[in-house]
């Protein structure tokens, strides 16, 4: 192949192209995080985010309104950035034998869809500590209980196993944050002028964004770590949807989805998708709520 301008905007288009199959070919399976995760898109290196300390809730209006302010002004997400770079040798695009590289470019396009699947998983594991100043999953979550004075609340089931978690998603809030202030582009030095290239004779093609995630409200998550049997199921949805707000008003939570690594699948599958129990009675926890496998959770 003669190395001009034509020709090597036609080999980039070509890994383009590749990247955007890989993007696509995991199909749902991709976005699980958008399931349980806000997305935010960001503008700036660092977002500050003033979270409502309770969820909202209309009150009958007598007298003036009453202004709910928003807390956790101090509470921020600082972008990262991440890439991945391929160097191509001049040579094997001179001799055409570029098209070696089209299956690492799909595995570019699969792990950049598959990347704030990871991000957002390694948050959850990392458990750092949220607008309230607690870790995310925590024994000691601070509100105010029916006279106004403070208790500790917990949304941590506790536990040596698999981490598996009870959440409610169906709120315009989730239990995570996934922030994005430069989406994944795909981009290539392909100039022979380009000190990159003259120095190395590698044509590079790559990947990069800046993206973060970040803890969003710990009331609409439980984790759990006990065995997954229909007992510690009930007690982890009881905890979920029993929580409530400063001086002990209901939240109005419901258990919407429980995420499980894929080593709990089996034992998950018999508490929420099977009609019948181990025994054969009817099981009353079959459909209660949505079961969501996620490849990235730790599975030990």
């Amino acid at each position: 192949m003669d190395l001009t301008t034509k020709n090597l905007e036609a080999v980039f288009k070509g890994f383009k192209a590749q990247f955007q199959q890989g993007m696509t070919s995991l199909g749902d399976d991709g976005s699980i995080f958008e399931k349980y995760a806000t997305i935010v898109p960001s503008s700036t290196n660092v977002e500050v985010y003033p979270f409502l300390k309770s969820l909202p809730r209309m009150r009958e209006w007598i007298g003036d309104r009453v202004i709910n302010s928003l807390e956790g002004g101090e509470f921020a997400i600082r972008n990262r950035k991440f890439e991945l770079t391929e160097g191509i040798e001049r040579d094997r695009i001179e001799d055409d034998s570029y098209g070696l590289y089209a299956p690492v470019f799909q595995e570019f396009g699969r792990s950049s869809r598959e990347h704030p699947n990871e991000l957002t998983v390694e948050m959850l594991e990392a458990n750092p500590v949220c607008y309230d100043g607690q870790p995310l999953f925590d024994d000691d979550h601070i509100v105010l209980d029916e006279d106004g004075k403070e208790t500790s609340v917990s949304n941590d089931m506790g536990g040596s196993g698999a981490a598996w978690y009870v959440m409610d998603l169906s709120r315009a809030i989730r239990p995570v944050i996934f922030q994005r202030r430069r989406d994944y582009n795909f981009r290539s030095i392909t100039n022979l002028s380009d000190q990159a290239v003259f120095m190395t004779d590698k044509f590079m093609f790559g990947v990069d964004a800046r993206v973060s995630a970040g803890p969003g409200l710990w009331q609409l998550a439980v984790r759990s770590k006990q065995t997954f049997n229909a007992a510690n199921y009930a007690a982890a949805r009881q905890k979920l949807t029993a929580l409530t707000g400063d001086y002990g008003r209901p939240l109005g939570l419901r258990h919407t989805h429980t995420m499980v690594p894929n080593t709990l699948e089996g034992a998950a599958r018999k508490v929420i998708t099977n009609s019948l129990a181990t025994g054969g009675e009817t099981n009353e926890w079959a459909g209660t709520s949505e079961l969501m496998l996620n490849p990235w959770l730790a599975t030990s």
